[in-house]
Parts: structure tokens; C-alpha cells; sequence
């Protein structure tokens, strides 16, 4: 098949981080135009890599015939804006999370990807963990057998990224460390525990942390820092995920809590089987002739997970691979997430149907 020509809209820290080297890796696309309301930052990358064309305004770069791709990295109040105009223009999208800022807009992306026939992908790099893929595939076998409950988090002792910036203004982020974390570690769960389909959550958010400079964590390096600017957003979020098949999820995210240290984790529980998982370290609970065991499995790493989700998308519009993830799995994340700030809001449980 022919080459794939992309153009990127949004620049900065996750685009130059997590999705540049991809696009430039592969063999089917060629990163052939960019776009940043910082058209100077944007044309430092574009000299260093070849790249031809450079605007500042995203429809121009939409406008172009020759696109095939729009990769979208832009704050996350301008996902659904982008995405969708991309659509509508006959471009396959891929986004970087989340899917939107709000279910109303997520559920206008999977429409105009429906009624466009192009391919809507929204980054879930963590599903391409090595572990990861263990983890599914030993869930999918039966191993775990009815899998009923668990834990999932994202916790930082200091990682505030972007302090005062985009990242700390709601109006354009959509969130904090709920919406900037929790996609990653509760789509890691939900997803290996078969996609059930959620029908309550409750929460509770706190900001105790809006004045400290204190940081500990590389993550805190995302976004720009702006010195007395906004910060109304959430430092941590605790709550609790209801499914229609009866199973639960326990959730907990920080940018900043007294805690020991940094970690991910999901733990599930299953009938046959359980799993912790704590940053990229696995251990599986389970029995073997009628013996309770603690396995380590020996998985060897393969990083974050980014560029292999990038490759998968390439494989998808080359129609090479089903897709991993579909624009309605995007809708019910994006669900949870505004739900349990309602819920933490208003102080009670919120339903979903």
C-alpha cells in the first residue's frame, strides 16, 4: 500500500515524548506537516527532522488532500474539537488521551468516526505492555476464571506536571490526576477484566497541595510551569466502580499525597486466579494441586507501550489488524471519569444508565 502521510496538530511534551519517534520509525507513514499554536517550538522540531510544512492553525492543515493521518497531542479540551474536524475531512485520527473532556463530546468523536468510515483511535499504550498482553491473554484462557473484583491507582508523592499551566486549569484540561491518570490504570482493568460495562461510580477528590513546588517524580517535568497561574483542579482522587456484571473497581490517583513513593498498580481478583501487578513488577495467586502458589512470571519489558499502540493503529487504516480499542470503549471511559467528579461533587453514588 501506498505511504500514509501525517500531520500532527499539538507539539509539545507527549508529541516530542511518546509519539514523534514512532511516526518517523515507521515504514507505512511519513510525518510530513505540523501544527502548534507555538509555530516557532513546532519549526525547531520540523528542522530537526525534515519535516516540510509547519502552520498554526490546525484547519489549514486538515484542508490538505495529501493527509491521511491527523495525530492529535494538543490540551485536552481540543481532543473532540480536532478529532472530529479531522473526521469529517476524511482523515483517520489517531489522539493522544483522553478521549474528551466531557461524555457529551466523546460520543460526538465515535459518531463522526461511525459516519466518516475512518479509523478513531484514542492512545491506551499500556494495553501493549508486555505484561500487559500476558495479563489478557491469561484472563482470556480462563486462568483467572470469574474475574469480580479489584484495585487500580496511579499514586505520586510530588508530580504536579505543569503547575499553573494547562494541566492545573480545568477549563482545559478537564481535570487532574483523575483525568490525567486514570485513563491509563483503569482501562488497563476494565480491559483485561473483558470490557464489562459500567453502571455506578462514587468518588471523592481533594486539592491539598495547589502551593507546593515540591517534586519528586520525572512526570512532574510535563507542561509548562507558569508561575501565580491557575490551579482548580484536583491533587488526588479516591472512588469506586460499579459494572453490570456484578464486578467492582476500587480507584485511587494523586499528583501529590504523603506517601512512600510512586507506583501503578491494578490487582484483580478472579475465582481461579488473582494478580498484582505494581509498576511493571507481576505476581500472580492462584492454586496448583491443591496448593496456594505465588508465581512470578519472567516477562521480559518492551517500554511503554506508545509506539507499539502507534504501530497498531498503522495497522488498522492498512487494514492489516482489528482494532484493540473502539471509539465506544473511549465514550464509557470518559463516562466514569465525569461521573465521579459528579459524584464527589454531590456527595452521593451516580448511575450511569
Amino acid at each position: 500500500m501506498a505511504t500514509l502521510k501525517v500531520g500532527a496538530v499539538g507539539t509539545g511534551g507527549m508529541f516530542k515524548g511518546a509519539h514523534l519517534a514512532a511516526w518517523l520509525a515507521n515504514p507505512d507513514t511519513e510525518l510530513v506537516a505540523l501544527c502548534d499554536a507555538n509555530k516557532e517550538a513546532a519549526q525547531r522540531i520540523a528542522d530537526e527532522h525534515g519535516i516540510e510544512d509547519v502552520y498554526e492553525d490546525y484547519r489549514e492543515l486538515i484542508a490538505r488532500d495529501d493527509i491521511d493521518i491527523i495525530n492529535v497531542c494538543t490540551p485536552n479540551l481540543y481532543h473532540s474539537e480536532v478529532s472530529i474536524a479531522a473526521l469529517k475531512a476524511g482523515k483517520h485520527v489517531f489522539c493522544e488521551k483522553p478521549d474528551a473532556v466531557s461524555p457529551e463530546e466523546a460520543v460526538k468523536m465515535a459518531e463522526a468516526a461511525k459516519e466518516s468510515g475512518k479509523v478513531l483511535m484514542v492512545m491506551r499504550n499500556n494495553r501493549f505492555r508486555s505484561v500487559a498482553q500476558f495479563l489478557k491473554t491469561y484472563a482470556e484462557k480462563g486462568h483467572m476464571g470469574d474475574c469480580y473484583m479489584g484495585r487500580c491507582g496511579w499514586i505520586r508523592r510530588r508530580g504536579i506536571p505543569g503547575k499553573g499551566g494547562w494541566f492545573t486549569t480545568k477549563e482545559l484540561s478537564g481535570g487532574g490526576p483523575l483525568i490525567d491518570l486514570g485513563v491509563h490504570m483503569i482501562d488497563l482493568a476494565v480491559w483485561i477484566m473483558g470490557n464489562p460495562k459500567p453502571v455506578a461510580v462514587s468518588g471523592s477528590a481533594y486539592t491539598k497541595f495547589a502551593e507546593t513546588d515540591l517534586a519528586d517524580s520525572e512526570h512532574s517535568a510535563f507542561g509548562e510551569k507558569k508561575s501565580g497561574g491557575v490551579f482548580d483542579v484536583e491533587d488526588l482522587v479516591s472512588g469506586f466502580i460499579r459494572f453490570e456484571d456484578g464486578a467492582t473497581l476500587q480507584i485511587e490517583f494523586s499528583w501529590a499525597s504523603n506517601i512512600e513513593q510512586e507506583t501503578r498498580f491494578v490487582e484483580l481478583r478472579g475465582t481461579k486466579a488473582g494478580f498484582s501487578l505494581r509498576n511493571d513488577d507481576l505476581k500472580l495467586f492462584t492454586e496448583i494441586e491443591g496448593t496456594l502458589c505465588n508465581v512470578e512470571p519472567q516477562i521480559v519489558k518492551n517500554g511503554h507501550g506508545h509506539g507499539s499502540n502507534i504501530h497498531h493503529f498503522v495497522e488498522v487504516v492498512q487494514g492489516r489488524e482489528k482494532p484493540i480499542f473502539t471509539p465506544e470503549q473511549g465514550v464509557d471511559m470518559i463516562k466514569i471519569l465525569s461521573a465521579i467528579y459528579e459524584s464527589a461533587r454531590l456527595g452521593r453514588e451516580i448511575r450511569l444508565d
